[in-house]
């Protein structure tokens, strides 16, 4: 790819804002990546300067140039002293998202990509698609909150959808690997951000709208119209898979090319039959168009009937086999941080840990573990810090509805004081004069000395969940990410339970 061919891409795509400002040497020279970090410019590089809220990348134009970029696209223009080819363009994001497809080579084009949006849900319901094209015969590869899977290997992800070359790139890899699918969550931050504009999607899903993000959305219908632009990309005949127990999605439905519902509670074109229940999983038949599924899965709870649903309307409406589907619905043992059970059968207290940080996720965690508890529902939560602070009475409320004891600690406290955020917390637990509240309220900043606090305090038959990090392997406090694992803390927990009661 030269600069003139990135010209032509631009002007294709209607981007371009100002004539095109060239150096004669960089027209025909070789483009040798896109970079919108100047640090990580290499030479032959294309930086694309993004504009953010308090920062324009333009800025650092000149660090880019010393590293060897050959061409800026920026909305600003081209600065009287720079002697580098320039583009400017109306908006910096989009055509990042336009380059790197160029540069990659469109790789969605060459296979089919699952794009999976909603506020819960997203991560089980992509490693279940995955898991059915790994069924079918087809390596699949996985992009989202846990981690990004190219072909066998498994990369750590810093955001559930990445910014738009890193994307690119992963699926490049994934195509050159043999990959012939893949199942990609997508955010609402990654469609607002424009970090897949410019792909092919073979069909999108729609998990749910629960309150979330508001700290960056402007509201509730924000949040909806950034999820919303993901059905407005797909083809008009791919399939929008669309869960129609949720409110939002009649409105998919209404401008889908091709809508595929499901729903538990609703008529929709994948149903259910009776469900069963149980900490060894779910047993229950799926009604389609096509005919009747058994399934038989190890995922736990009401929430992974949603999603086992989502995957298979995916998977019937993309022309995958019954055999296929029920085979991969099986093969799938778990998902890290997902309703994980991290106690043992020597263990006389059970101990799941979950991603659940909204009050809708905590809710249905919640309502999963109740009637799986032979005694009380102990809970250990907290809420991140810098994030939507108005949620953070709001699971205090479903937390103290829900449980038999309460344990508020921190989460992911970032630059505020994590006593504060508890403070805040507390504030949707409202008194209960059916129990004593206080008694049943315990706060303790630290999170290790919080888990061992509720697993100490556990009796047995009693059920403990950790919810709000699931799979993450870090805890952010300060300026500083720190080494924090709720699963290992919890069965370090569990081991000193089971030695000072004298079972080995």
């Amino acid at each position: 790819m030269t600069w003139t061919d990135l010209l032509s891409a631009l002007r294709t795509h209607g981007l371009l804002r100002l004539r095109a400002e060239d150096d004669a040497l960089s027209l025909s020279e070789p483009l040798t990546g896109v970079s919108y970090d100047s640090r990580r410019v290499q030479p032959g590089h294309v930086f694309v300067a993004l504009k953010g809220q308090h920062v324009d990348g333009a800025a650092f134009a000149q660090q880019a140039i010393d590293r060897g970029a050959i061409g800026i696209v920026s909305t600003s223009p081209r600065p009287a002293d720079s002697r580098v080819a320039w583009a400017s363009v109306n908006d910096t994001r989009l055509a990042l998202a336009h380059i790197a497809a160029e540069f990659a080579g469109h790789p969605s084009r060459e296979m089919r990509v699952i794009g999976v949006t909603g506020t819960n849900g997203k991560t089980t319901t992509a490693h279940l698609i995955a898991a059915i094209f790994e069924a079918s015969g087809a390596p699949c590869g996985l992009l989202g909150t846990v981690g990004n899977r190219v072909g066998q290997e498994v990369r750590e992800a810093t955001h559930t959808t990445p910014e738009a070359p890193d994307v690119q790139a992963l699926l490049r890899d994934m195509v050159d690997r043999g990959c012939g699918a893949c199942a990609m969550e997508v955010s609402s931050h990654a469609l607002s951000l424009q970090r897949v504009a410019g792909m092919t999607f073979a069909a999108g899903v729609f998990t749910n709208l629960t309150r979330d993000h508001l700290d960056f959305h402007e509201d509730m219908e924000a949040y909806f119209q950034a999820k919303r632009r993901l059905f407005e990309m797909l083809p008009r005949d791919a399939p929008s898979l669309i869960n129609l127990d949720d409110p939002r999605g009649a409105t998919l439905v209404e401008m889908a090319g091709r809508p595929v519902t499901y729903a538990i509670n609703r008529p929709a074109d994948i149903t259910t039959g009776p469900l069963s229940f149980s900490l060894d999983g779910l047993r229950f038949d799926i009604r389609t168009p096509r005919g009747t599924l058994h399934v038989r899965s190890s995922l736990v709870g009401r929430p992974n009937v949603y999603n086992i649903l989502a995957a298979v309307a995916t998977a019937t409406a993309l022309g995958l086999s019954f055999d296929e589907i029920e085979s991969g619905i099986t093969a799938l043992d778990g998902v890290p941080g997902r309703f994980q059970v991290v106690s043992g059968p020597k263990d006389d207290v059970t101990v799941v840990v979950d991603y659940a940080h909204t009050d809708d996720a905590l809710r249905n965690l919640l309502e999963t573990a109740r009637p799986l508890a032979e005694g009380r529902l102990i809970t250990v939560f907290g809420c991140g810090g810098d994030r939507d602070r108005t949620k953070r009475p709001l699971m205090g409320a479903v937390a103290g509805r829900l449980s038999d004891l309460i344990v508020i600690t921190s989460d992911n406290p970032r630059s505020e004081d994590p006593a504060r955020i508890i403070e805040e917390v507390q504030r949707g637990i409202t008194a209960d004069t059916r129990r004593d509240t206080a008694q049943r309220i315990l706060t303790v900043v630290d999170r290790r000395d919080a888990i061992a606090k509720a697993i100490d305090t556990a009796r047995a038959g009693d059920l403990v969940l950790l919810a709000g990090k699931g799979h993450e392997k870090y805890q952010v406090i300060g300026s500083q990410v720190l080494p924090f694992d709720d699963v290992a803390v919890a069965r370090e927990a569990l081991a000193i339970k089971r030695s000072n009661s004298g079972v080995v």
